[in-house]
């Protein structure tokens, strides 16, 4: 700064060094009154930069008030005994996300926080402004920087744009090779579906952030607000490499912070009342990130006093959102998802820290945008965890594609909880109406029942809100979830899941409210996002807790809880049954009979860059080899099976189903491989072990385990 002539920034970090000289040397104790100065140096340092990135020069502002408290805190401690003092590098340098604030003034030594940076006085030693680095300073520059170079965040935007315009044209490509029945040219067709599924990785990953660049700022707004609030706080950060997009970074910042403010302010109890209730006196917010089911999960828990239900109905029932007789009707969960109304706060008195007065509905409608969900859990007495789930990123996701006429549409992955089909007399006999709600019954739950049509305004005729009627035809239900809520959308046709690129929609149809953008599909026309939140929103599946008792008789009439698992049936080609269970299967694929190869007595296939090894059931079982239909045009259905850190490839018969059913202990195993006989839909189904079927075909495998299949690893 020295060097620069910043002479009213080289003054200011001179008073703050020297102030932190005194505390190293013993001649001040850290605490309050040395830690808040020292921060608010920083924060004038920082205005400083600022100044100097705009315009060149320090400002005109010298903080004279700032610079007599620095200077009057070395001159009180001229005469102080010293203090024998040590800092606690160690402990700082395995914690250093840790940060304990005092609302007080403490005199006893304590380990400070990490000390700010301060420039050091110019040396006559300095090159001019004139002089260039030697060869030696040019060197190490040029090694420090040989595995990173810098690009602007505008090419990488680029970049993404082009490569969701290549996602898309491979989609097409893809459409147009299923019709062509030509396994040569489908062959580059899925080379080129490789590799644009790799670059499409490695451009997302550029743009990929550690969410440490929110969770950083976190420790200094926990410590003010608590110093506010005459608290003591402890923040604890976990998990701060996870990465997630940029414009997510900016997306879920006001949230976050809005949700910590939260936790400080009106969660965590002040120190006597804690330890009144027998809880330590300083408060602890943790705040951790993790990757789970393709998606990012942030987690915001304090130890406080959690949020009282009772108070919170009073307050909504005052609030005039909900009627006292519908306030005793309302469940624990649906209490709590009051907190989300507009202008409902849990805080006892509004304030500046406590937002004043505005509620978590600010935190949904953020997430909302930007396809996230909140979740909220407070145990009275103990505290209360947020919970929230966004998207990897926005660019390009995962979606289901569903039609409704001749228009498809789209509905993130994020809310898809899984498809149901029902034909015949199962749809007639499984569909009901409560209080002139069509319900489902999904295993022993039941589901109210959304016409997407009936939503979108497409239909005229309430032919759409009718029971199903015998000869109406399938019934396609997708199943959705929204926080704790569940939810059946029908629509006419369910085609499959793919990756879409999202883009903009105009002015006229963001106002219709049930769309969240648009994507171009394989055939080259325009589907619309569906936004599931306003959709919920605008069928008031959401709010029917405040209208009638629909939820309340849904809980009531569910059965009695049975314990079921899915199954994946398959036909041999002797018309037996056999079953495997979905836990056990990794992926479902149809692959090209042609690709398979031979290395020694294995069967192998190119399975997403990587050597896959087949397993055929049926010759392992019979003990007879059955070699698999080599046409042109012939697709060998496999199960793709993990199996320690491998990954094999089961051959089945023709699947026929993906069921429900009880579970039950089958008969004895007739052979190996198999745990036994059972009645799935009417017919014995033999159960498969995919297990003892992988370690049948290579009895090293379990004892050698990943090395016995060289080359084959986990897919990403």
């Amino acid at each position: 700064a020295g060097f620069f002539a910043f002479s009213k920034l080289e003054n200011l970090a001179h008073a703050g060094e020297s102030l932190l000289s005194d505390v190293t040397e013993g001649k001040l104790a850290i605490g309050q009154n040395i830690i808040s100065p020292l921060l608010a140096m920083v924060d004038a340092i920082r205005e400083m930069l600022d100044q100097v990135e705009a315009t060149g020069a320090d400002g005109e502002n010298d903080f004279p008030d700032l610079m007599a408290m620095l200077s009057g805190l070395r001159s009180a401690s001229q005469d102080a005994p010293a203090v024998n003092w040590e800092p606690a590098e160690r402990e700082l340098t395995e914690e250093p996300s840790l940060l304990e604030v005092q609302p007080t003034e403490s005199h006893a030594p304590e380990p400070p926080p990490t000390p700010p940076v301060a420039s050091s006085p110019p040396s006559p030693g300095l090159p001019q402004k004139d002089s260039k680095p030697s060869a030696a300073q040019q060197e190490n520059t040029v090694r420090r920087s040989a595995g990173t170079i810098r690009v602007s965040v505008s090419l990488l935007d680029a970049l993404m744009s082009l490569v969701g315009e290549l996602v898309l044209a491979r989609n097409q490509v893809m459409q147009y090779g299923a019709q062509l029945h030509d396994r040569t040219r489908m062959a580059s067709f899925q080379q080129l579906d490789l590799i644009t599924r790799e670059l499409q990785q490695a451009i997302m990953q550029t743009r990929m952030q550690p969410i440490r660049t929110i969770f950083s700022k976190f420790p200094r707004v926990v410590r003010d607000l608590a110093v506010a609030c005459q608290k003591s706080v402890i923040l604890n950060l976990e998990g701060e490499d996870t990465e997630l997009d940029k414009s997510l970074i900016e997306g879920i910042s006001a949230p976050l912070t809005h949700l910590v403010r939260n936790c400080v302010d009106h969660g965590i109890e002040t120190a006597a009342a804690r330890l009144q209730a027998g809880k330590p006196a300083e408060g602890r917010v943790r705040m951790s990130a993790y990757h789970a089911s393709g998606h990012v999960n942030i987690e915001i828990e304090d130890d406080g006093r959690g949020i009282d239900l009772e108070k919170l109905r009073n307050k909504a029932v005052t609030r005039g959102i909900i009627t006292p007789e519908q306030a005793g009707a309302l469940s624990e969960s649906e209490t709590l998802n009051l907190i989300f109304e507009t202008g409902l706060s849990t805080a006892e008195q509004v304030s500046n820290v406590s937002g004043r007065g505005m509620g978590m509905d600010v935190v949904r409608s953020s997430l909302a945008g930007i396809r996230g969900s909140v979740d909220v859990k407070t145990v009275l007495g103990q505290g209360t965890t947020v919970h929230i789930k966004v998207p990897l990123t926005l660019a390009i996701i995962p979606a289901l594609v569903v039609s409704c006429g001749t228009q498809k549409y789209a509905i993130p992955q994020i809310n898809l909880q899984e498809v149901v089909c029902l034909q015949g007399k199962d749809a007639v006999e499984s569909v009901e109406r409560i209080y002139d709600t069509p319900v489902y019954r999904l295993r022993g739950r039941l589901l109210p029942l959304l016409y997407l049509s009936r939503e979108l305004g497409l239909l005229s005729s309430p032919k759409a809100s009718d029971l199903p009627a015998p000869g109406d035809g399938p019934l396609h239900i997708v199943v959705l979830s929204l926080d704790e809520h569940q939810f059946g959308l029908v629509v006419e046709a369910i085609h499959d899941t793919q990756e879409i690129v999202v883009k903009p929609i105009g002015t006229l149809l963001r106002g219709q409210g049930c769309f969240a953008g648009a994507t171009i599909m394989d055939d080259g026309k325009p589907a619309l996002i569906l936004d599931i939140l306003q959709v919920a929103q605008r069928a008031r599946v959401l709010t029917d807790i405040l209208d009638k008792p629909i939820f309340k008789v849904l809980s009531e009439t569910t059965v009695a809880h049975v314990e079921t698992e899915a199954l994946l049936l398959f036909e041999t080609p002797d018309g037996a049954r056999m079953a495997l269970p979905v836990d056990s299967v990794g992926r479902l694929e149809l692959l090209p009979a042609t690709s398979i190869e031979h290395t020694g007595k294995r069967d192998v296939i190119q399975y997403r860059g990587k050597i896959l090894p087949l397993v055929n059931v049926l010759s392992l079982l019979d003990g007879n080899r059955q070699d698999y239909p080599r046409g042109r045009d012939d697709l060998i259905p496999v199960v793709v099976h993990e199996f320690g850190d491998v990954l094999v490839g089961l051959v089945v018969g023709r699947i026929l189903d993906i069921t429900e059913c009880t579970v039950e202990p089958p008969a004895g195993p007739s052979r190996r491989g198999v745990l036994g006989t059972r009645i799935v839909l009417g017919r014995a189904t033999e159960m498969l072990d995919p297990e003892a079927l992988v370690q049948l075909a290579d009895s090293h495998l379990a004892i050698v385990g990943p090395q016995a299949l060289p080359g084959v690893g986990q897919h990403g």
